[in-house]
C-alpha cells in the first residue's frame, strides 16, 4: 500500500506547551485586564527591548498597523515619495499608500532579493521624503550603504524588518539600522504573538507619537486627543503568547537552522537551482528558504505543482511584485524593476519550520530533483 503523507505547508506556527500558556494567562483571568497596555503588554515590551537590543519598543495589534503608524509618526508631508521595493508582501506598499504617501519602486539585487542601493540614489527627487527598504527572507539589506544615502539626502529611514526578528549583523541587532524598524509577529513568523507587531526606535520622541497613532490619538494623558489615531493595541493574550514564545526562540531557531542546512545539502549544485548564499556577518533566523528555478527540468510553477501533488504546499513568495497590482496599475509609476519581476516569476519558498522532520525535507528534495 502506498504511504500516505500528512499535508506539509510552507510554514507551521510554533506553540509553547499548552500548560505553559495556561499558566501565563492565569493572572489575566484574575485581574480581568484584557487589553489597554496591561501587565503582560508592559512585560513583553521590556523583554523585546532586551532581545532586539533597542532602547524603545511599541507594541501593535499586527505588523501592518505598526508599519502604517511608523510612517505616520514621522509626520511626513502628504503625498511625499517613499522609495521602497516591489519584492515584498502587499502590506509594505499598502502601508505607504494608506499613510497618505506615494511609493516609488527601486529594483532588488538577485543575490539576496533586497533593495539595490546602486539604483536607489538615482530615484531620489525633491519629492522624496523617506526610504523604506525590506529585509527579505531573513536576508538583510545593505544597511550601511542605505544609511549613507539617506543621511546624504536628509531622508528618514524606516525598515520593514518583518522577516528579520532577532537577527544581528556583525554583533549589532537589526533594530539599530533605521530611524524606525517594524517587526511582524504574525502566527507564521519566527517569533509570534498570534497576531501582532512592534516598532523599534532610538529617539524617544517617537514613543509618544506611536502611542497616539495606536490609541485613538491619546498622547497627552486622559481626554487629550492630539492626533486622529486609530485602534491598534496589542491585547494581553497576544502579549502572553509572546512571553512564552521568547522562552523557546533560541531552540526553535536552531531547529530552523538544521532544516535550512539540510535543504542546502540536498539542493546545492543542482543545475537550474539557485540558492541565496549565507550573508557574511549575519546571525540568521532562517525565516524562509527561497529557491530560484531557472533552466531546471521544471519551471517554478511546475515544481510547485509537483510538490502539491504530494501534499507539500510551497509558496510563490513574493508573487506578484507589488508594483504590478491591479490597484496601482493606473495610479502609480510602477518603475523599471526587471530583477523584482524575474524573482517574482522564478522564486519558490519551501516549507520551513522548527518541527519539520529532516526525513520530510529529504522527501521534498527528492520530489523536486526527480
Amino acid at each position: 500500500m502506498e504511504q500516505q503523507h500528512r499535508p506539509i505547508f510552507v510554514t507551521r506556527s510554533s506553540l509553547p506547551p499548552f500548560e505553559e500558556y495556561l499558566a501565563e494567562i492565569r493572572d489575566i483571568w484574575e485581574s480581568r485586564w484584557l487589553t489597554n497596555m496591561g501587565e503582560k503588554h508592559r512585560a513583553l515590551e521590556q523583554a523585546l527591548a532586551e532581545k532586539l537590543e533597542t532602547p524603545h519598543v511599541t507594541l501593535f495589534a499586527n505588523g501592518h498597523l505598526a508599519l502604517e503608524a511608523a510612517l505616520r509618526a514621522l509626520r511626513l508631508p502628504a503625498g511625499g515619495q517613499v522609495i521602497t521595493t516591489p519584492f515584498t508582501f502587499a502590506s509594505t506598499t499598502h502601508a505607504i499608500v494608506r499613510a497618505g504617501l506615494t511609493p516609488v519602486f527601486c529594483d532588488i539585487r538577485l543575490s539576496d532579493y533586497t533593495m539595490d542601493p546602486e539604483q536607489l540614489e538615482g530615484l531620489i527627487t525633491e519629492k522624496t521624503v523617506a526610504i523604506l527598504p525590506v529585509h527579505v527572507y531573513g536576508n538583510l539589506c545593505d544597511v550601511e550603504r542605505i544609511r549613507q544615502i539617506a543621511d546624504a539626502h536628509g531622508l528618514k529611514l524606516v525598515y520593514d524588518a518583518a522577516h528579520a526578528f532577532g537577527e544581528r549583523l556583525n554583533g549589532t541587532g537589526v533594530a539599530a539600522f533605521g530611524d524606525l524598524s517594524m517587526f511582524s509577529f504574525h502566527a507564521t513568523k519566527v517569533f509570534h504573538t498570534i497576531e501582532g507587531g512592534c516598532v523599534c526606535f532610538r529617539d524617544e520622541v517617537y514613543g509618544r507619537l506611536l502611542d497616539g497613532e495606536k490609541n485613538f490619538g491619546l498622547m497627552g494623558g486622559e481626554d487629550r486627543y492630539e492626533c486622529p489615531g486609530g485602534n491598534a493595541k496589542m491585547n494581553e493574550f497576544q502579549a502572553a503568547m509572546g512571553l512564552c514564545g521568547l522562552r523557546h526562540l533560541d531552540e526553535n531557531t536552531s531547529l530552523r537552522a538544521a532544516v535550512a542546512a539540510r535543504y542546502r545539502e540536498r539542493l546545492s549544485g543542482v543545475p537550474g537551482i539557485a540558492l541565496c548564499a549565507p550573508q557574511p556577518g549575519v546571525e540568521s533566523n532562517h525565516a524562509y528558504f527561497p529557491v530560484l528555478f531557472d533552466g531546471f527540468r521544471l519551471d517554478r510553477d511546475g515544481v510547485a505543482a509537483a510538490l502539491a501533488a504530494e501534499q507539500v504546499f510551497a509558496r510563490k513568495y513574493f508573487y506578484p511584485a507589488t508594483n504590478t497590482f491591479a490597484c496601482y496599475r493606473d495610479t502609480l509609476d510602477c518603475g523599471h524593476t526587471p530583477n523584482a519581476d524575474y524573482a517574482a516569476a522564478h522564486v519558490l519558498t519551501l516549507p520551513l519550520y522548527p518541527d519539520l522532520p529532516l526525513a520530510e525535507v529529504d522527501r521534498i528534495c527528492r520530489i523536486i530533483t526527480g
